[in-house]
């Protein structure tokens, strides 16, 4: 399931602050290097805030001491008043400065991690996707990006600035206060040890709590994208209820929780201000011995609210800077993934269409022992329109997959223009083979961005004359907007055929050497499908064309068939050849479609 921004890591997730872990969250450093220079001026300002800060007890101390009727380097206590005032207005200043300068940083480095992810990932092989669920990729640009973002820009700060608030407090106490300062650390292991054993049990209720909430938005998620078996099944009012079950355990395990960490506040509180007690009896002692003054005192108390504050913190930095290793292993595993292979220079040259697989022999990567082609040899030479008829699962679209190089090839070879596939630069080989597939799923923008996907530079008139050409002019030509009509998210806004249409405007524009068609036209009624294969005939001239067969009458002008079965070819030939055959597995597909 895909991490959501702020939910407790799994157990097998949590990582230890080893040297070996560090050093991967300090491979996501190098995208903060071009930074160096405004990271080290915020750590800068950083340190100044804090030492800053840290002078406000001692001089607030000397306050007291003054109105006391002691002397100090500075009399009255107006301009010690005033002295403290100045102290946080420089000390707001330079905060300013360190959270303005982190932000910088860490906005630009995400971005830098962002663009590098993205471009990574879409420049990785099909077999990638294959082993990946799309949320979980999603979640790794999103969520664990923004993870690490709070890490750079905020955890991190908050680290130097409670270990400088820690370690210089506690050394000023150790010169100014050394006998209440030994007092109050003897103190100190008690609580933190009770603290940490109260804090690890509530964490994992936390973290069963986080659990029962994912499985409950699952079923959230299922019936929205469900929606229509929903309603179809009058299924609104079981989903309901099983949402319902599903936040019922939420709110036992919360509960559960919140009785716990109720008890660790209570015990914290009463923990923490019995301390306090007994640091104030122990320095109330030691002012009437006149062995320390009343704003001595006063200073002590300010820096261990301090320095408590900041012991507090480190708690929850510490699992703040083991999540960022988990969210910085995925994201190095994605940026340390190898991309697809490009073993020639990308030439923008126009290839002439001859294909030719020998012997070829595939199985997916994901499921190795079932081969999915068996001893494929098939010709195509340049110009040619052939089918790939079969039964699904029989290989037709693997071919296709092969032939895109979506998929090396384990044995024999495929051969383009009478050169290896394998030879071919990846670029310039999909540059000229064009698909029109079975589901069109265009991008959420205008009509003019989709159809212009296949050459941005495309003029006004280009796009145009694609359109017509697609048979698509006459819809776009009737909305207001025209071709800046928005088409919705995955082109809902418009009916199947118009989908189509625009698929093969897009194909049209850009004028490929190869063009496969997955039936374009097998989800369409009569006019539409009409229309498409108007656009089909005139997209197919001077082409070589691979169409993939599931309606057998759409496939009757091609020059060859190629009939596969379980992987191999069983029989090719034309439409008329193959329909001849009295007991060929052709002629029997023939007959059981024209029979429904």
């Amino acid at each position: 399931m895909a991490k959501k921004r702020g939910v407790a890591i799994e157990e097998h997730e949590k990582r230890k602050l080893s040297k070996q872990n560090l050093s991967k969250l300090s491979g996501i450093f190098r995208f903060i290097l071009p930074y160096k220079k405004t990271f080290f001026l915020g750590l800068i300002f950083l340190l100044f805030s804090s030492l800053t800060l840290l002078t406000f007890p001692f001089v607030a101390g000397k306050l007291i001491d003054t109105a006391s009727g002691k002397d100090w380097i500075v009399n009255g206590i107006n301009s010690i008043a005033f002295i403290l005032l100045g102290i946080l207005l420089i000390q707001s200043i330079f905060s300013f400065f360190r959270v303005w300068l982190f932000a910088k940083v860490s906005e630009r480095s995400m971005r830098d991690i962002r663009i590098s992810l993205y471009s990574r990932m879409v420049q990785l092989p099909m077999t990638f996707f294959d082993k990946r669920r799309t949320g979980e990729l999603i979640s790794r640009i999103t969520s664990d990006v923004s993870l690490l973002q709070d890490t750079f820009s905020v955890t991190l700060a908050e680290l130097f600035r409670q270990i400088i608030t820690l370690i210089a407090g506690v050394a000023f106490l150790m010169v100014t206060t050394p006998k209440l300062t030994f007092f109050m650390l003897a103190t100190f292991p008690i609580l933190v040890v009770i603290a940490m054993v109260f804090g690890k049990f509530i964490r994992k209720l936390s973290k069963e709590t986080q659990d029962e909430l994912a499985a409950a938005n699952v079923i959230v998620e299922e019936t929205l994208q469900s929606i229509m078996t929903v309603k179809s099944f009058v299924g609104e009012d079981f989903e309901t209820k099983r949402y319902r079950r599903g936040l019922d355990k939420v709110v036992h395990v919360a509960l559960k929780a919140a009785g716990f960490r109720g008890a660790f506040i209570s015990f914290i509180i009463f923990a923490l201000f019995g301390g306090i007690v007994a640091v104030m009896w122990y320095g109330a002692s030691l002012v009437a011995r006149g062995e320390m003054s009343i704003g001595d005192l006063v200073s002590f108390v300010l820096y261990t609210t301090f320095i408590g504050g900041s012991i507090a913190g480190l708690g929850d930095i510490y699992g703040q800077v083991q999540k960022a290793i988990g969210s910085s292993e995925r994201v190095l595993e994605i940026l340390e993934e190898i991309p697809e292979e490009s073993t020639a220079d990308f030439q923008k040259v126009r290839i002439h269409g001859d294909i030719s697989f020998e012997n070829v022999a595939f199985s997916y990567p994901t499921r190795t022992e079932l081969e999915v082609l068996k001893n494929i040899n098939l010709k195509i030479p340049a110009g040619e329109k052939i089918a790939l008829a079969g039964q699904s699962g029989a290989g037709k679209s693997t071919i296709v997959q092969l032939l895109l190089k979506f998929y090396q090839v384990q044995k024999g070879q495929i051969l383009v223009d009478g050169k290896p596939i394998s030879d071919w630069n990846l670029q310039q080989l999909r540059s000229n083979i064009g698909i029109v597939p079975q589901e069109v799923l265009l991008f959420g923008g205008s009509i003019r961005e989709n159809i212009a996907y296949a050459k941005p530079d495309a003029t006004e008139e280009e796009i145009i004359e694609a359109a017509k050409k697609a048979n698509s002019w006459q819809f776009i030509s009737k909305f207001p907007e025209g071709l800046d009509t928005l088409v919705g998210e995955r082109g809902i806004k418009l009916s199947g055929g118009q989908r189509q249409r625009v698929a093969i405007a897009r194909a049209i524009l850009k004028d490929p050497a190869i063009l496969i068609l997955d039936e374009a036209t097998s989800s369409l009624d009569a006019e539409s499908e009409s229309l498409v294969q108007e656009a089909l005939d005139e997209l197919m001239k001077n082409r070589t064309t691979i169409i993939i067969a599931h309606r057998l009458a759409t496939i009757r002008k091609v020059d060859r068939i190629y009939v596969l079965k379980d992987g191999e070819i069983v029989e090719e030939g034309n439409h008329e050849q193959l329909a001849e055959k009295e007991d060929g597995f052709y002629a029997n597909l023939v007959r059981l479609q024209f029979a429904e």
